[in-house]
């Protein structure tokens, strides 16, 4: 199966319905067959709902600001040259809180076939995870502070500046405004070190060029 086949598989997916999760099935993702970037997130919003596309709410200038500070040029750019996608692919509503609902173990699961087939077509070179279940599903079992300013590869082993893996993975916090994780002044110097780790390695896939971080 291609790519234009798959998305037109996921956008059609009522999984979560069928069994419960949820009321209605609005799967959102964006990406073309030669993207080398992918950037997986954790759920739609409410907005991205709507105009099904990903990182459409709130959060929409944060990440943008900081993938400029990583390397790109513009949010066409992004847009053009990343592939965006998330660990389930649905808004899962709100949470009790206010906030959105985390999804649950089981709508993970459900959705984890999709990601898979996502990242075995795009094959990307350089994984950017945003937010906790992408943290999760690539990186298990350690906190924000241990994963964001530094590199990966796909088995969690964590990489130096020039060694010369595929994909590099890279962690970044969730840009939402109800993280509080940013408030703290070592925190914002991590995020800073991530997108600085990031920008020639993003550089370099954008130019076409294939050299170490």
């Amino acid at each position: 199966m291609g790519l234009a086949p798959l998305h037109r598989e996921i956008l059609g997916c009522t999984r979560c319905v069928e069994v419960g999760y949820l009321q209605q099935a609005a799967p959102v993702l964006s990406g073309y067959p030669d993207n080398r970037i992918m950037l997986i997130g954790q759920a739609p919003g409410a907005v991205e709902a709507v105009r099904r596309l990903p990182f459409q709410g709130r959060s929409r200038k944060v990440l943008m600001g900081w993938l400029m500070r990583g390397g790109f040029s513009s949010e066409a750019q992004i847009r053009r040259q990343v592939y965006m996608t998330s660990i389930t692919k649905c808004f899962p509503g709100k949470g009790t809180g206010g906030g959105d609902r985390r999804p649950s173990r089981a709508e993970v699961d459900l959705c984890r076939s999709h990601l898979d087939r996502q990242l075995a077509l795009v094959k990307p070179e350089l994984l950017i995870l945003v937010g906790g279940l992408a943290h999760d599903r690539f990186l298990p079992g350690r906190q924000l502070d241990a994963l964001v300013g530094r590199l990966f590869d796909l088995t969690g082993r964590e990489v130096r500046s020039r060694e010369r893996v595929r994909p590099l993975v890279v962690p970044l916090p969730h840009p939402s405004g109800a993280s509080r994780w940013l408030n703290a002044v070592q925190n914002r110097l991590l995020l800073e070190q991530a997108l600085r780790r990031l920008r020639p390695v993003a550089r370099s896939l954008l130019d076409g060029q294939l050299v170490g971080a």
